[in-house]
């Protein structure tokens, strides 16, 4: 039995190893996971420290922040430029009424998301739509009168 006595020892000795490196493994990818929250944390900080940055001295940079203002007022500067056109090819081929109303959606909002925007303008065509329709009812009405 010595034999028996002598595999059944090695093979729990296998399995307290293997147990003890599983519990590294996973704690190693634990660690690792909490790191990679810790960097998204330092890249939203960042971010925020950016726009703080540009809020207060945007338009008078001081140093090596005077390329990055410069960049983000550019940017923004195309942004609108690029707004207007949009606005101007929507009144060429569609109507006033829905264009002035994503018009404000971008000026009012600011800092608006491609889904609210297209949420902001499905609102606006649908109420676009019932007042044609209300406007359609009221003429049948009065040419049937």
């Amino acid at each position: 039995m010595g034999f028996f006595d002598n595999l059944k020892e090695k093979a729990t000795d296998l399995a307290q190893a293997g147990v003890a490196q599983s519990k590294r493994v996973a704690e190693i990818a634990k660690l690792k996971a909490a790191n990679l929250g810790e960097e998204d944390n330092i890249k939203k900080a960042y971010v925020e420290i950016g726009k703080l940055y540009y809020a207060e001295k945007g338009l008078s940079p001081e140093g090596a922040y005077a390329a990055a203002c410069e960049k983000i007022t550019a940017a923004k500067a195309a942004i609108e430029a690029n707004n207007d056109r949009i606005a101007e090819l929507k009144v060429d081929s569609g109507n006033p009424e829905v264009v002035a109303e994503a018009q404000a959606v971008i000026v009012d909002d600011g800092e608006i998301t491609v889904d609210d925007f297209a949420d902001d303008m499905k609102e606006a065509v649908e109420d676009f739509v019932d007042d044609v329709k209300e406007e359609v009812k009221e003429i049948i009405e009065e040419t049937k009168d």
